[in-house]
């Protein structure tokens, strides 16, 4: 008898996981470019960071003032939330282009779970002891990656949808 609805449960929760999954991907499949670009932090920019943001990586300041720019805690969970749709853009991008550089994407797909691992750490260390040195470093090393990662996006979408960059450039 137990067995029996073990069976069943398991059963069950194999259907509704595959139910959620198959809805997130045809959820996925008619996300449009404004829908994506939406999406995106409009109460946040890391354009403090560096003086060539999204054109070039690297950050021109120290992890005190890089904590300072990014506003704390809330500049991180921008990052966080930011990194995902980025690449949810790198995927729409390959989904809808022929001659996206697979590298590339790849490179986009490690920055992200980079940036979210790293800005992870930092709020767990932040909740812990606020603003110490540790936090200030996982916080510059996640906008380091940050930087890197819109200045490959912006790459990728020079070269494969160069019509769509000023959208993507306006909402950063």
């Amino acid at each position: 008898m137990i067995l029996t609805l073990l069976q069943i449960a398991a059963i069950a929760i194999v259907a509704v996981y595959l139910g959620r999954w198959r809805a997130s991907v045809c959820r996925r499949n008619a996300q449009s470019w404004d829908s994506l670009l939406a999406r995106l932090r409009p109460d946040w920019s890391a354009r403090e960071l560096s003086d060539h943001f999204l054109w070039k990586e690297g950050l021109c300041a120290t992890p005190e003032e890089t904590w300072r720019r990014i506003q704390g805690a809330n500049g991180l969970w921008a990052m966080y939330q930011n990194a995902r749709v980025m690449l949810e853009m790198a995927d729409f991008a390959a989904r809808n282009s022929d001659s996206v550089d697979c590298l590339l994407l790849e490179t986009l797909r490690s920055d992200a779970m980079q940036i979210r691992v790293c800005v992870l750490m930092a709020l767990a260390h932040y909740a812990f002891s606020k603003a110490s040195e540790g936090v200030r470093v996982n916080a510059f090393r996640a906008a380091s990656i940050y930087t890197g990662m819109a200045a490959r996006m912006t790459q990728l979408l020079q070269e494969n949808a160069a019509v769509i960059l000023p959208d993507f450039v306006a909402a950063m």
